[in-house]
């Protein structure tokens, strides 16, 4: 797929595009305000605090409730209009619309005796529509959208200690990771602490950072579905990020279905993108299938070496989300496999040294819920490796769920990324505000087995490779990130690698 900045061939059809989005505009906006009066938990706590506020507020709404719909009336038939407008304009749409923002070095020379470190970031965001979004008990989507493009690209210098409170794996372990728990890299000046993997009733939590990391090479995000956060997000990370993938996904109507929206998903790097490409998932189901949902390759260039490429490769996606749909997941998680394998195939060049092959996304099942048991033993763990699992059904001991209870999320004790943190380094706070082990049908699992560490929907997985360049490729750290409390309903991911010769 060609990498232009427009996802559409010429100006004429963007302009289409722009006339269809503001016909639709009006309705769209009143509907998405209808949506926004449903209230999260927050603000029903604010409105019960207020004196007479719960009388006004219900008031209130009720008028507003009354001039929105009429608004969503009136303004029908200029949506007609638009979407009439709309759905054959999406038909030339390219799957995603490129940012390169020029000034940034070329790659530097690799000497592929050394060690190189790369970072990879995975969220999601639940950047909906506010309307939307209120149904995870998440609203404020632009307010939302600003503080994570403000945190996501921090401003240069590193601040120190950016990786403090990663989980690097034990020396020795051939796998690249193990079961010592410690803080990895420290500045100088400060004691390293090792904790032992535990063997007891509850085990240590895994390292909990309180910030993204300042050395993210990849930032990839799920669910980043509102037009207005997307546009936020390039135009913070273009600072930091000179590489921006977005609006992923053919819209319109496909396979005889509408997509309403794209697929949310947004990938953002500090090296140059070579390649892309985007494929859509053919059996959504459900809600689901309003979304473009699918998987987001790109093939990424690393330096060169003795007139040899070093390229990496990453791929980014989501899964269908009801949890009673493990079949629907199971044959998109065998999609994705062969879809990346056919990727890496048509893009990789003779003599080229591949550096690492990374895939991130909310799959939207874990690995301690029985309901999850089909997905768990999918052939992908095959393929790629989980610094975070053991086998089918059993995590690390460190690792923790990256689902919260989004009833919980304006509590006071994870109300600020240092009280998310320090609470969910309990194994009370753990069991309160982590979503716990399901059945297949979705409902709690009242016969799971305890201690549980919540459910990890968020992965970010990797593979080795064997080709004429041998390189290895190894765990570093692996951190949750309590950044976004109260502005998410998931914990991001990161995982740092190194890449270094391998073993003759």
């Amino acid at each position: 797929m060609l990498l232009r900045e427009s996802p559409f061939p010429n100006r004429a059809l963007a302009a289409l595009d722009r006339l269809a989005e503001g016909l639709l505009a009006p309705s769209f906006w009143a509907a998405n305000r209808l949506l926004d009066l449903r209230q999260t938990t927050a603000e029903r706590q604010r409105q019960r605090q207020s004196r007479c506020g719960r009388c006004r507020g219900r008031t209130g709404q009720a008028l507003a409730g009354l001039a929105y719909a009429a608004l969503l009336l009136l303004s029908l038939p200029l949506a007609t209009l638009g979407l009439l407008l709309w759905l054959p304009v999406q038909a030339a749409r390219r799957p995603f619309a490129y940012q390169y923002t020029a000034g940034t070095a070329p790659a530097e020379p690799w000497d592929l005796r050394q060690r190189r470190t790369f970072t990879f970031v995975s969220a999601n965001l639940c950047l909906l529509p506010s309307g939307l979004a209120k149904f995870s008990n998440l609203g404020q989507t632009p307010q939302r959208a600003a503080y994570v493009a403000r945190h996501l690209a921090p401003a240069p210098p590193d601040p120190p200690g950016a990786w403090a409170g990663l989980v690097e794996p034990r020396d020795g372990e051939a796998d690249g990771y193990g079961g010592t728990l410690r803080t990895p890299r420290q500045p100088p000046g400060s004691v390293a602490v090792e904790v032992p993997a535990a063997e007891a009733a509850e085990p240590a939590p895994a390292a909990l950072s309180e910030r993204f990391p300042a050395d993210a090479d990849f930032v990839c995000l799920q669910e980043v579905f509102d037009a207005g956060a997307a546009a936020c997000l390039r135009r913070r990370l273009g600072a930091a990020f000179p590489h921006v993938l977005s609006e992923v996904g053919a819209r319109g109507l496909r396979g005889g279905r509408p997509k309403l929206l794209d697929s949310g998903l947004l990938l953002a790097s500090r090296y140059p993108v070579l390649a892309a490409r985007y494929h859509g998932f053919p059996n959504g189901a459900r809600e689901d299938a309003l979304a473009a949902k699918g998987l987001l390759a790109v093939q990424v260039l690393l330096g060169s070496a003795r007139g040899r490429r070093v390229v990496g490769y990453v791929g980014c996606t989501h899964l269908q989300a009801p949890a009673a749909d493990a079949a629907v997941r199971e044959a998109q998680l065998t999609l994705g496999l062969r879809w990346l394998q056919l990727f890496r195939e048509a893009q990789e060049e003779r003599g080229d040294a591949v550096a690492f092959d990374v895939l991130c996304g909310d799959l939207n099942f874990d690995n301690c819920s029985r309901g999850d048991a089909l997905n768990q033993r999918h052939r992908l763990f095959e393929v790629y490796r989980d610094p975070c699992r053991r086998g089918p059904g059993q995590d690390e001991p460190w690792a923790i769920g990256t689902l919260l209870n989004s009833l919980k999320i304006y509590e006071e004790p994870v109300s600020t990324p240092e009280k998310l943190k320090r609470t969910l380094s309990q194994p009370a706070g753990r069991h309160q505000y982590l979503a716990g082990p399901i059945l297949s049908s979705g409902q709690p699992d009242p016969a799971a087995p305890g201690p549980w560490q919540g459910r990890r929907v968020d992965y970010i997985l990797y593979r080795q490779h064997r080709g004429d360049v041998p390189l290895r490729t190894e765990v570093a750290g692996v951190s949750f990130i309590t950044q976004l409390a109260t502005r998410s309903d998931h914990l991001p991911v990161a995982l740092r690698l190194d890449v270094a010769p391998a073993p003759p």
